[in-house]
């Protein structure tokens, strides 16, 4: 299995004269087979690389102009929310699906990895650069679904149109104190600080069907409910090496709810840790250890026959040997994989090599 990408980046008022603009984009492609979907069955997925067709196609490209000595932007074009939106930076280690965005809002079929969608995102951030609010306003069905091969994109058709709302706390520097009065360990800062906190709401303007097929309406067509889900996150500084501030542990925890009488999860929820520069002189490698729940909600439940849960574990360990190359091992443990009793529990080991060009 495999994941190539190209990005490029402009600055349009070096190249045009256009001030305070810039323009993005990012292609990428994927070969190879289906893990999860051959091996695993999994809810959250084991493989974040792993994609229904392989294929290649643009995911961004976009323009930005930026107003107010860059504390507002607006960015308009092809564009994949998660980028900006329901990310903790901590959980980026992950080869698991919902350590990118998660099940919660992915599983609906938002522009996130591989799709982007036509629309537009408005970005403003305090004149101390702490506190953002950031919304994005796009087309409600990424690409085109009937044809999965390339850059497709579709507009009309019933497609309707996806919000995403996010109000966050995320300081520009870590400001630790010198002291180490309450410090536990010699080696380590004594107050870490909050990296990120962050609030978000989401919306499809199109109503979803009821997941029971017997629930219709007075002509008979489905039972509709608001398509909508609220999330929660937070990152924190847990460990702070004195030598190399950007060494030590981090923690994050995400939250996220969505409407269940439309989904099959109605919640999920990520803890997880990473420490960067565990071992004496590997300050660039990184280790990670997160834990992912997805709740099946009770109408799934009832139809399916299904479990209550679906448990997933991941433990990996990024070794970057040099600046250009690093060998990504992991290993994971998944518990009721998507609720089913009839799929057993899965252990998974594997490994990816990365190479930045």
């Amino acid at each position: 299995m495999g994941y190539t990408d190209a990005k490029l980046t402009l600055d349009l008022q070096k190249l045009l004269n256009w001030d305070s603009m810039t323009f993005f984009a990012l292609f990428h492609s994927e070969l190879g087979g289906k893990f999860d979907r051959d091996h695993v069955g999994s809810f959250a997925s084991v493989n974040n690389i792993e994609v229904r067709t392989n294929t290649a196609q643009l995911q961004h490209a976009w323009i930005q102009k930026n107003w107010m000595d860059d504390h507002f932007s607006l960015l308009t074009g092809l564009y994949a929310v998660d980028s900006e939106f329901y990310v903790t930076d901590v959980a980026g280690i992950f080869t698991q699906t919902p350590y990118g965005m998660a099940n919660d809002l992915g599983k609906s079929g938002p522009p996130i990895y591989p799709y982007g969608a036509v629309g537009v995102r408005a970005k403003y951030t305090t004149p101390d650069r702490n506190l953002y609010l950031q919304a994005a306003l796009t087309d409600g069905v990424p690409g085109d679904p009937n044809n999965p091969h390339g850059t497709q994109i579709k507009l009309g058709g019933g497609d309707g149109v996806f919000s995403i709302f996010e109000m966050g706390y995320k300081p520009v520097k870590n400001k630790v104190q010198e002291t180490s009065e309450s410090a536990s360990l010699d080696h380590f800062d004594a107050r870490p600080s909050l990296n990120k906190v962050a609030i978000g709401y989401w919306r499809y303007s199109k109503n979803g069907d009821d997941l029971d097929p017997t629930k219709i309406d007075a002509i008979g067509n489905p039972l509709q409910h608001p398509n909508q889900g609220i999330y929660l996150l937070a990152e924190q500084a847990l460990l702070i090496e004195k030598e190399d501030a950007s060494q030590g542990l981090t923690g994050f925890l995400r939250i996220g709810r969505t409407n269940r009488e439309i989904y099959q999860s109605d919640w999920t929820g990520s803890l997880g840790m990473n420490y960067r520069g565990l071992f004496v002189g590997r300050n660039n490698d990184i280790a990670g250890i997160g834990v992912t729940i997805s709740h099946a909600d009770s109408v799934y439940r009832q139809l399916n026959a299904s479990l209550d849960y679906e448990t997933s574990f991941e433990a990996t360990y990024l070794a970057q040997i040099n600046n250009w190359f690093a060998v990504h091992p992991t290993v994971q443990h998944v518990i009721h994989p998507n609720m089913d009793p009839t799929i057993p529990n899965a252990w998974i080991a594997g490994m990816r090599l990365e190479v930045i060009l």
